[in-house]
């Protein structure tokens, strides 16, 4: 079963940037859709970006379009979240998630209920 582990979360200035990862152990990564959500306390799991299995396929949330870029490299068994223009409404806690989908398909959900597996999450901060 494949586990996830995200970095490269920490504290910068509104306007400033980000690379998130998202590092996969175990076999099969390339079966699955990988997608990014964020969650601030009290609030629930907000969908950011997802990617298909062949990296195709992307799809991002209306308040992230144009300054964040989802990639994945299969070789490295890795997601990335790259954030540009960050604002302090950016600041959560990001999770990565892999759902497992049909050889070949390049479907995407933006329903944290579709995706079985979790990293741990790695906080963002953003100071205006």
């Amino acid at each position: 079963q494949v586990q996830l582990v995200e970095s490269g979360g920490g504290l910068v200035q509104a306007g400033g940037s980000l690379r998130l990862s998202c590092a996969a152990s175990g076999r099969a990564f390339s079966r699955y859709a990988m997608g990014w959500f964020r969650q601030t306390p009290g609030k629930e799991r907000e969908f950011v970006a997802s990617i298909s299995w062949s990296g195709v396929t992307t799809v991002y949330a209306d308040s992230v379009k144009g300054r964040f870029t989802i990639s994945r490299d299969n070789g490295k068994n890795t997601v990335y979240l790259q954030m540009n223009s960050l604002k302090p409404e950016d600041t959560a806690v990001y999770y990565c998630a892999a759902d497992t989908v049909l050889s070949g398909s390049e479907y995407t959900s933006r329903r944290p209920g579709a995706y079985e597996l979790w990293g741990q999450g790695t906080q963002v901060s953003v100071s205006s």
